[in-house]
């Protein structure tokens, strides 16, 4: 087989923060932005992985490359590697060079393209029979076990099974994903703060460890089975309660948010957005200020009915929902009140709800 070129998308969440390593609910899109990768077999053992737009390059053999993290953007491909062949996946030496157009650090998922993109590439230069699901939790095990993020299946899903002008409906428990046709008379604003994130500092990996105690307090498998009722009135630590609280409140939002989404209340769409971050603030606290100044600019906009952040948090981008006629003056008057007030740059992403790696093959 001659060089193959493959790619896979960014992803942005809509609704359902956190709530995937909880066996919750989430909604996502697929984005036109995303990570490109050109690769073809080698009659030798050796791997190849460069990019154009991050350094360094990484030459090695097998034995070579996956007995370690190097704490660079190699360690989702060399990851991947490592988890197919823990899958008994038979594999020999490639070339992979990537092209990305996508922000690093601005919660669009970045590292789950990486993955999706070199899952992909590697089943088809090697006749890989793996179904979309099974890539997916894959590539969920090499950001857990090698990368070290203990993420959930939210990134990599999204980046398969995107869908143009739909939203992905993925219930974490059941691993099943569902396409929802989306208001084709929105634009998705993706402002970026100047303040990027790196989730493989302890903020996330705490947060995951304080819900799963919240789960284990309450009696539960996971926060996927308590109810905020039960959360207010069973668990005493007000740290411990304000994760769960976070997690069983965004797994109701997101149900709330399909019944109207499949009524075309696009504004309760809206006005769930705007709750989520108003929970990430006082629950979750994986907001920021730089994030919260974002959101109340964009909320004060013409014709934006909901703002939040998206991605992990803790830096990174606010999602703005906004009507088209009028997102592109609502996009400067943020920037430009944003530059004002934090002296940071506000960099804005114009997002399309895209295909996802599947629907490109």
């Amino acid at each position: 087989m001659g060089q193959i070129s493959i790619f896979a998308p960014g992803r942005v969440e809509l609704l359902g923060n956190c709530t995937d390593y909880n066996g919750g609910l989430v909604l996502s899109a697929a984005l036109q932005l995303g990570v490109t990768v050109t690769g073809n077999r080698l009659n030798s053992d050796r791997i190849d992985l460069s990019s154009r737009q991050m350094p360094p390059s990484w030459q090695g053999n097998f034995d070579e490359g996956l007995n370690h993290r190097h704490d660079n953007w190699t360690d989702y491909p060399r990851g991947v590697v490592w988890a197919l062949r823990e899958a008994g996946c038979q594999l020999g030496g490639f070339e992979a060079q990537f092209d990305s157009t996508l922000p690093v650090g601005a919660g669009l998922s970045s590292s789950a393209a990486l993955e999706v993109a070199t899952a992909i590439l590697l089943s088809r230069l090697f006749d890989l029979a793996l179904s979309p699901m099974e890539l997916a939790k894959l590539c969920r095990k090499a950001e857990n076990e090698f990368v070290g993020v203990q993420c959930g299946l939210l990134d990599q899903v999204s980046s398969l099974f995107g869908k143009k002008d739909h939203v992905v409906f993925l219930d974490c428990r059941s691993e099943q994903a569902e396409q929802i046709p989306f208001s084709k008379e929105m634009d998705l604003l993706v402002i970026h703060s100047g303040v990027s994130h790196v989730l493989s500092g302890g903020e996330y990996n705490g947060r995951r460890a304080e819900c799963f105690e919240a789960a284990r307090l309450l009696g539960v498998p996971a926060l996927r089975d308590a109810t905020s009722q039960q959360v207010a009135q069973q668990i005493a630590d007000p740290t411990i309660r304000k994760r769960a609280l976070h997690i069983t409140g965004e797994n109701e939002r997101v149900s709330q948010a399909i019944s109207a989404l499949r009524k075309g209340d696009i504004r309760e769409f809206g006005v769930l957005m705007t709750a989520s971050h108003r929970s990430s603030q006082k629950n979750f606290e994986n907001s920021t200020p730089e994030l919260d100044i974002l959101v109340e600019l964009a909320l004060c906009q013409k014709d934006v009915y909901g703002a939040r952040l998206t991605g992990g948090g803790f830096g990174g981008a606010i999602i703005a929902l906004a009507r088209k006629e009028t997102s592109e003056e609502a996009v400067r008057n943020i920037v430009e009140a944003y530059g004002q007030r934090t002296g940071h740059l506000a960099k804005p992403i114009l997002c399309e709800v895209a295909e996802g790696a599947l629907c490109q093959l």
